[in-house]
């Protein structure tokens, strides 16, 4: 199973001393938090992707490349790149040339993005959100397999014999997660396709989560990819720790409540009942993190978010260091026992260049039953039209 950590790169002011870092400072830090993830025995990090105040990664790519660079083995993703507002053609682009440089070594996270003035900085309507999702996805998996590829659809200008450059690494596109938290439409979305589903729930209870992730799988067998426990499934978490409950309960207080995402809304304790936010000690951590597949069954990644709020940088590399030290190697043990045929990890690219020219992933649609429905629907048109 893969650990790791995302950041949304807010620039929030520490409440404890009413300093507020640049942005500069806050992209360094964001970089530190990355490079003592891979120190510290992680798998993953993700970063956001924003184009609005408080928020800094607007450019993730650049961002990974540079960690790419100075780190080994560390997996890089996105939590998430905004399918409906960016190009696909940018992102075909854009995220082939990172799996070259960082030797294959990137996979990223779709989503539609929570913030509403993004559509139209871009030039897109956002009651469009889920049509564009759809369309835009479909087309960025087309620009990763084929060579030339002629398009015509609803949300950007046609194309005609385009070729995108670079071809993804080893001629394998990276894999892909689609990130939802409310939208039915993208969990059919990643199960039509064989994708990952990640369901990023730390504003949501765990019976929401199991509800979402219920429909992925159970429609990820309906598509033919494998049984429903055998898909692949990520989830966000939160986390502060300490050497006892109350004295992180103390530390962590002020950053709460003055969070810009859920600050002066409910109280920490509340916040902790009803979502997967884990303030105390390390043991805590490990508790509430294995119960989550009681709910949602076995899953292949687990992302936290562990650097937002204002903390310090030297208090979220503390987290990072316990985080990586005291609680992931356990969970990694536990984690482990799972049935026969259940995937511990998800993909990797050194793993869908294993399966071969023919593997599924190479495919526009993967799906057997999707398949045999436009098969069918061909040869009924071709008896129509005789």
């Amino acid at each position: 199973m893969q650990f790791g950590l995302f950041s949304v790169g807010d620039v929030t002011m520490d409440p404890t001393t009413g300093r507020t870092p640049s942005e500069g400072e806050r992209i360094h830090a964001m970089t530190q938090i990355a490079l003592k993830a891979e120190e510290v025995g992680l798998d993953v990090f993700a970063t956001g992707e924003h184009h609005n105040p408080p928020f800094v990664p607007s450019a993730p790519t650049t961002h990974l490349a540079y960690i790419a660079a100075k780190t080994e083995h560390l997996k890089l993703s996105t939590a998430t790149t905004l399918i409906t507002t960016t190009d696909p053609v940018r992102i075909a682009e854009d995220y082939a040339f990172l799996q070259h440089l960082s030797g294959g070594r990137v996979d990223l996270m779709m989503g539609r993005g929570n913030t509403g003035p993004v559509y139209p900085w871009f030039g897109k309507d956002i009651r469009q959100g889920i049509p564009l999702a759809i369309e835009n996805y479909h087309l960025l998996r087309r620009l990763w397999r084929e060579q030339n590829v002629t398009w015509k659809g609803q949300f950007r200008t046609p194309l005609q014999g385009f070729t995108a450059t670079p071809a993804p690494l080893d001629g394998v596109a990276p894999f892909v997660w689609h990130g939802s938290i409310r939208s039915t439409e993208i969990a059919e979305q990643a199960a039509f396709y064989g994708d990952g589903f990640f369901h990023n729930n730390i504003f949501w209870n765990i019976e929401h989560t199991a509800q979402m992730v219920g429909l992925y799988r159970q429609r990820f067998e309906h598509y033919g990819h494998g049984a429903a426990s055998q898909a692949i499934v990520g989830l966000g978490g939160q986390a502060f720790m300490a050497d006892t409950e109350a004295e992180a309960k103390r530390v962590f207080r002020p950053y709460f409540d003055n969070a810009p995402v859920y600050g002066h809304g409910p109280s920490m304790e509340d916040f902790t009942r009803q979502t997967p936010l884990t303030v105390g000690t390390p043991e805590m951590v490990i508790e509430r993190t294995l119960s989550f597949a009681d709910h949602v069954g076995d899953y292949q990644r687990q992302l936290f978010l562990m650097d937002h709020a204002g903390l310090p940088l030297e208090m979220a590399l503390e987290q990072v260091e316990i985080l990586g030290r005291e609680v992931v190697p356990v969970l990694r043990r536990e984690f482990e026992a799972r049935p026969e045929g259940v995937p511990s990890e998800p993909p990797t690219h050194a793993s869908l260049v294993a399966e071969g020219p023919d593997s599924p992933h190479r495919k526009v649609v993967t799906s057997p039953v999707a398949i045999a429905e436009q098969e069918a629907a061909a040869q009924r048109e071709e008896v129509a039209t005789r």
